[in-house]
């Protein structure tokens, strides 16, 4: 980890709360809101969410998966995100989702024409806009997690803690 957390301290709890309260408190309420009121379907979200953690290598993120209803995407569904371009997995909005999310975090400068005329042609602007959001979010806060190391300790609920700095929860 890059940052100390004094002893018996939940390092996100620390970070995100104690040490910058001001900017940590709305961080944490704009990352709350992306899960509590999206209006994407779980596939597309997921798909966007998961290929953001891919790029980012958030080990927290990647091991992560969003629950609605208690449905959750099928096992193997972040292997057919990774090959986003030849899976048959992801229908044309998981696909596009995936693509998006790329491109936004790693070549945002190129979202061209062709690019835009398929997102349109599968998703609202309400939709598009709400994407986008949600892009900015995880490329933000799960990047900022992991440049701090803070991937490595955060512990999802029904996993132990990691056993090693890098380690992943629950391996």
């Amino acid at each position: 980890m890059r940052v100390d957390i004094p002893e018996g301290k939940d390092p996100i709890g620390y970070v995100w709360g104690e040490m910058v309260p001001g900017i940590g408190l709305a961080a944490s309420n704009f990352s709350m809101a992306v899960y509590a009121h999206t209006t994407l379907g779980l596939r597309e979200f997921e798909a966007a969410r998961l290929r953001i953690a891919q790029i980012n290598g958030c080990v927290f993120c990647l091991d992560w998966r969003t629950e609605r209803d208690g449905q959750k995407v099928e096992a193997g569904f972040d292997a057919a995100v990774a090959d986003w371009r030849g899976t048959e997995v992801l229908d044309d909005r998981a696909r596009l989702a995936a693509e998006y999310a790329e491109r936004y975090a790693l070549d945002h400068h190129n979202l061209d024409e062709d690019f835009w005329s398929r997102m349109t042609a599968h998703y609202s602007q309400a939709e598009i806009v709400e994407l986008s959001m949600c892009l900015g979010s995880w490329l933000a806060f799960g990047r900022l997690n992991h440049v701090l190391g803070l991937d490595a300790v955060c512990v999802l609920p029904g996993h132990s803690a990691p056993s090693a700095p890098g380690a992943r929860p629950g391996a």
